[in-house]
């Protein structure tokens, strides 16, 4: 067996050039027409979304999706990290203030998102949805049949995405965060997969049947195997999330000292200016005269 020899997978070329042109059409004809070119398609977005866009490409593609589907588990995990944790926020950072509003605006899509978007229901859904993905009976389904292997990524990408949601939006229409409380979930999405990370790591044995019996061109078994995908899981996932946990704090740390020197200067934001009048007790209105 060679794992290397090059297989097309013609449907993820299709599925990643409609996603880009579908983008690129928004950005062209979607925007509002009081707009500028930079406020239309920021450079900053187009190639954040770029970036997401490649690391799904990576995921779905040769070699590591044939290497992850028939040979090694580790690197099905590479997978699941790039769909999980990388891909779905740098596409949803990707999108200018202008296309959210526009994404958000129908009515049914704006009432789901802001009860499924909701923090707690969000980690739930996507940390049940890591764990359903990790049952020893569904991954050996999965590999087994092409199309419920796709159902199964479309299903980590979608939950993820939800996970994604109250962390990096800015619209008032859905749920969000602020940066502490941002920081602490994101913290809680880095502690809960240790459990799957730590079965995989420790078990003596094949975990799944369906490695245990695919040819093995490389040095290393199916338990060493799985024992690489636990530390993925665990160190790799952990460095996305408590790297993008750093640039929160650095963004919130900045935004304190930058109010701190406009309160010094006596200058204001208006949001400030709203915080300020609503924690002002309303004065009482003087009793009229008999």
């Amino acid at each position: 067996m060679n794992p290397w020899e090059f297989h097309p997978h013609p449907d993820v070329w299709a599925l990643i050039a409609t996603i880009g042109v579908v983008y690129w059409w928004a950005l062209r004809n979607l925007a509002p027409p009081n707009l500028s070119p930079a406020q239309r398609a920021p450079r900053r977005k187009v190639l954040t979304f770029g970036a997401g866009l490649v690391l799904m490409w990576l995921a779905s593609d040769w070699p590591v999706h044939d290497i992850a589907e028939s040979y090694l588990y580790s690197v099905h995990m590479v997978q699941h990290t790039l769909l999980s944790l990388a891909a779905p926020g740098l596409l949803l950072l990707g999108l200018p203030p202008w296309l959210q509003h526009r994404l958000v605006q129908p009515p049914l899509v704006r009432r789901v998102l802001q009860r499924v978007a909701r923090p707690l229901v969000a980690a739930v859904v996507f940390n049940a949805v890591v764990a359903f993905s990790h049952w020893p009976a569904f991954v050996d389904a999965t590999l087994r049949r092409e199309s419920l292997h796709f159902g199964a990524h479309a299903l980590l990408f979608a939950a993820a995405t939800l996970m994604w949601i109250p962390v990096v939006n800015r619209l008032p229409e859905l749920p969000s965060m602020s940066y502490p409380v941002r920081m602490v979930y994101l913290f809680l999405q880095s502690v809960l997969p240790t459990v799957p990370a730590s079965f995989l790591t420790f078990a003596e044995g094949p975990v799944y049947r369906f490695y245990s019996s695919v040819p093995r061109p490389f040095a290393i078994s199916v338990v060493e195997d799985q024992q690489l995908a636990g530390a993925i899981m665990k160190l790799g996932g952990g460095a996305i999330l408590w790297g993008t946990i750093i640039v929160l704090f650095f963004r919130w740390y900045d935004g304190e000292q930058q109010a701190a020197q406009r309160r010094r200067a006596g200058v204001l934001t208006w949001d400030e200016v709203e915080r300020e009048l609503q924690s002002t007790p309303a004065i009482p209105e003087p009793k009229a005269r008999t």
